[in-house]
C-alpha cells in the first residue's frame, strides 16, 4: 500500500556555516548538537563497536543497531522498567570482531542473533536459494550495516531514515523511525525498491521476538481472529497437524489448547505455526499481572499472514540448548517459509523494473490493561 514518506530535512547537527566571513568560533559552534534530557531525544553511540541510535521519550526508549540490520534489540517501557524484546543467551555479537569456526546454512542468521527484532527480506525462515544464489535463515537484511540519517530532532517529535541496498538481490529499501512527545507508539514508515532490470519476486517479514521479564505465562494474546495452520510441526509438538479456526486448536493429548494464552517453559515443547484469513491486522500481547502491554498493527495488503513462533524451553538443537523461553508474532507477506516456496504458492510479491512498495506500521507500549479490543495503524489501543 502507498504511503507518503516524511521529506528529508537537514538536522541542527548536518548544519553547514552560511557565512564564510564569520569568525572562526562561530563556524566552529554550528557543529555542536543541541543535546536534551527531556521530551524526545535521539542518541547516537558505539555498542560492542556496533553504530548505535536510540530513540526516546518520556514513555519509551528504542535502541536500534544500525549496523546489523537496524535490529530493534530494546524496545523499553519506562513506566514500568520493562523492555518487551526477548534476548538471546549470546547477545549482541559484533559481525566484524567474530569469525565461526565453520559455516552452516543458518550462523549468518543464527550466529549474530541477539533476540529483539529484524526486517526478513528477500526471505524468512528456512535457508533457501534463490535465483542461483544461496540466502540464510530470515535472508540478507539482518546482518547488513544500513546507512542512517536524522531527519527531525525536536523535542516534540524525532525522525531517523536509515536505508540499505541488498547484495544479492536488487533492492533499495527505506525506513523511518518516528517518535512523538508522550506518545507510546513507535510509528514505522518502510519501502522496497527494485533497481534492477528485470521483475523480482521476494517474501518480506517481521520478526519480534518478546521475552522476560515482560513474558511469562500470566500473558494473553489478543488478535481479531485467523486461520490456524498447524503444519512442519516439530517433533515434541503440543498440537495436531490441521487447519483450525484461532484460538482453540486441538492437542496430541486429547486436549484443547487455546492459543490465546502464553504457555509456560515447563510445556518444554516448540513450534511455529502459520495464520492466515486474519480479520484484521493487529495483536497485542498483554502481561496480565503486570498489566503491561505490547501490540502491533500494520497493513493487511503488504503482510496478509502472522507467524506464530513459540519456543518454550524445548529447542534442544544447537544454538538453543533449551535455553530460550520466547514468543515471536511475526507479520510476513506470505504463511510460506522460503522465497520458493511462496513463489510456487503465488504468495510473493512482485515488482517490477523501478517499482516501489511502500508500508507503515506501529509498535505500542501502554499500562493498564487486561485486554486490547483493537489498534489503529496509528498505535491507538482500545
Amino acid at each position: 500500500m502507498a504511503c507518503a514518506m516524511p521529506s528529508t530535512r537537514a538536522c541542527a547537527r548536518d548544519a553547514k556555516p552560511h557565512n564564510s566571513t564569520a569568525p572562526l568560533h562561530n563556524h566552529l559552534m554550528v557543529f555542536y548538537t543541541h543535546e536534551r534530557n527531556f521530551g524526545c531525544r535521539i542518541t547516537e553511540y558505539l555498542y560492542r563497536g556496533l553504530r548505535t541510535i536510540t530513540l526516546e521519550n518520556e514513555l519509551l526508549r528504542v535502541t536500534i543497531l544500525a549496523d546489523k540490520g537496524t535490529d530493534i534489540f530494546e524496545f523499553l517501557y519506562k513506566p514500568l522498567d520493562v523492555d518487551f524484546m526477548w534476548r538471546s543467551p549470546w547477545g549482541v555479537r559484533n559481525p566484524a570482531t567474530y569469525v565461526a569456526t565453520s559455516h552452516t546454512s543458518g550462523s549468518a542468521f543464527l550466529d549474530f542473533y541477539a533476540g529483539g527484532w529484524q526486517d526478513c527480506f528477500p526471505t524468512g525462515g528456512d535457508p533457501t536459494e534463490y535465483q542461483g544464489q544461496p540466502f540464510g535463515a530470515h535472508g540478507e537484511l539482518p546482518t547488513l550495516p544500513w546507512n542512517y540519517q536524522i531527519v527531525e530532532d525536536g523535542p516534540e517529535r524525532i525522525v531517523v531514515k536509515f536505508w540499505v541496498r541488498t547484495v544479492r538481490t536488487p533492492f533499495y529499501l527505506e525506513k523511518y523511525l518516528t517518535l512523538e512527545r508522550h506518545s507510546g507508539a513507535l510509528q514505522v514508515q518502510e519501502s522496497v525498491l527494485n533497481e534492477g532490470r528485470l521483475p523480482m519476486q521476494f517474501m518480506w517479514g517481521q520478526h519480534p521476538a518478546l521475552g522476560a521479564p515482560f513474558l511469562d505465562d500470566s500473558c494473553v494474546i489478543d488478535l481479531a481472529g485467523a486461520r490456524v495452520n498447524c503444519r512442519e510441526l516439530a517433533p515434541n509438538t503440543r498440537f495436531i497437524r490441521g487447519v483450525y479456526d484461532w484460538p482453540r486448536v486441538p492437542g496430541i493429548n486429547g486436549n484443547t489448547i487455546d492459543l490465546s494464552r502464553v504457555g509456560s517453559i515447563a510445556d518444554d515443547t516448540t513450534d511455529t505455526l502459520f495464520l492466515d484469513q486474519l480479520q484484521a491486522s493487529w495483536y497485542a500481547v498483554t502481561n496480565t499481572s503486570r498489566k503491561v502491554t505490547f501490540g502491533l498493527a500494520w497493513e493487511l495488503d503488504v503482510y496478509p499472514a502472522l507467524w506464530f513462533w513459540q519456543a518454550y524451553g524445548g529447542i534442544y538443537s544447537p544454538p538453543w540448548h533449551g535455553r530460550i523461553f520466547t514468543i515471536a508474532l511475526e507479520p510476513f507477506s506470505t504463511i510460506q517459509r522460503t522465497i520458493q516456496d511462496a513463489i510456487l504458492h503465488n504468495s510473493a510479491h512482485t515488482l517490477a523494473p523501478g517499482e516501489r512498495l511502500e508500508t507503515k506500521f506501529s509498535a505500542v507500549a501502554t499500562s493498564g490493561l487486561t485486554r486490547v479490543q483493537s489498534i489503529s495503524i496509528n498505535g491507538e489501543l482500545a
